[in-house]
């Protein structure tokens, strides 16, 4: 049995046998077909969701959710919904639009909101961009010890481990995607450089030849013979035995 498929225009055969129908099914599904349950799985979503597993979820090709969720973002701002698709933290989830934040902070929070201490902040800035890392190391790179701060770092969701260091059997630390999804990254790739926030480095390699031509300058006088008293004294400058140790 045959019938015409109303966008080619061709016979098309309604026989269910060998996947035929799956295969009609999965073709005629449009990114506009999609929407409505793309919306739904995202209103779900405790974590942003990747394209790769909202294709499976619906059963559609990963560029028909691409285009479905480009869709999607654009009316959502052409209507000026208080809410948001975003991509961060490797997925896709809503968000509710950044002007509404003090109404929001005021009904949700109430004064309760809980702040990265100075010493989690900077902790967590070290991981971030050498990660990944080992305890030692970054108690290294701070002067302190950070196991405690890790520790509610972990428990914040904000690190996790990552393997063992092959030498010294450490374990390991990087940022999860609830660190992106927080900060309001895509990737890694965003974090700000660090450049701005270092010293020159002219300024660097000038003080760095001060030091070592001070050292260089300091080194020589613990083995060279004393200076003459006297510029014309032949006795004395004739001396190249007499040490340093003799002026003492």
């Amino acid at each position: 049995m045959t019938e015409t498929n109303p966008r080619l225009g061709q016979p098309e055969s309604t026989d269910t046998a060998a996947g035929s129908a799956p295969d009609a099914l999965f073709e005629l599904r449009s990114a506009a077909d999609i929407s409505g349950a793309l919306e739904a799985l995202l209103l779900l979503a405790d974590e942003p969701v990747n394209e790769t597993t909202l294709a499976q979820a619906l059963d559609v090709p990963i560029s028909t959710v691409a285009e479905a969720l480009t869709e999607l973002v654009a009316f959502y701002d052409e209507t000026g919904r208080g809410f948001e698709l975003r991509h961060l933290g490797g997925g896709w989830r809503y968000y509710t639009r950044e002007e509404h934040a003090d109404v929001i902070a005021a009904f949700v929070l109430e004064g309760q909101q809980s702040k990265l201490s100075p010493a989690a902040l900077e902790t967590l800035a070290v991981i971030a961009y050498q990660q990944p890392i080992s305890r030692a190391r970054v108690s290294a790179v701070r002067g302190v010890n950070v196991d405690g701060v890790i520790r509610t770092l972990l428990a914040r969701g904000l690190l996790e481990e990552a393997g063992t260091d092959v030498d010294s059997g450490a374990a390991l630390f990087r940022t999860t995607n609830y660190f992106l999804e927080r900060m309001g990254l895509a990737s890694l790739d965003d974090l700000p450089d660090l450049a701005p926030h270092l010293p020159e480095v002219a300024e660097l390699e000038a003080e760095l030849s001060q030091l070592a031509a001070a050292e260089t300058a300091a080194q020589p006088e613990l083995h060279e013979p004393n200076e003459p008293e006297k510029p014309g004294d032949p006795e004395q400058a004739g001396d190249p035995e007499q040490p340093i140790e003799g002026q003492r």
